[in-house]
Formats: structure tokens, sequence, C-alpha cells
């Protein structure tokens, strides 16, 4: 699955998506702080949390997946 995505959509759409909007914080830094603050408690809140951070999680993924199980040489 991960290798139908290419890195030419998730990188773009990782990084829009992490840091939008940049003023006053990226949502995705907001929630987070929320998530760990315990006040990420309403259903807007955690669909924003899970849209902003997909991206960037398939990134990581597919990225961790690449290496962890790359041809040796290649």
């Amino acid at each position: 699955m991960l290798d139908l995505l290419p890195y030419s959509l998730l990188i773009p759409l990782a990084m829009a998506l992490a840091l939008a909007p940049l003023s006053p914080m990226p949502h995705l830094v907001e929630k987070l702080i929320m998530l760990k603050e315990g006040t990420l408690v309403k259903p807007i809140d955690i669909f924003d949390l899970a849209m902003h951070a997909t991206p960037l999680l398939l990134l990581i993924a597919k990225g961790a997946k690449d290496w962890l199980f790359a041809s040796p040489g290649a």
C-alpha cells in the first residue's frame, strides 16, 4: 500500500499539513499540546489532529519501510 504513494506527493502534503497555519502556531503542534495536557476531547479537535498528522505518519512509515527493507548495495 505504501508503495503506491510517491514521495513527490507525500513530502509536500506532509509539510503543508504539519505546518499549516504558520501563525500563530501550527495546528499539529497545538493539538499535540492539547493531547499532552489531556484537553483534546472535542471530536473536531481529534479529527483535526488526525487530518494534520496522517500525511506525516504515512511519510515516516514509508521512509522506515524503504530504509528497513532496502536491498543491500542498492
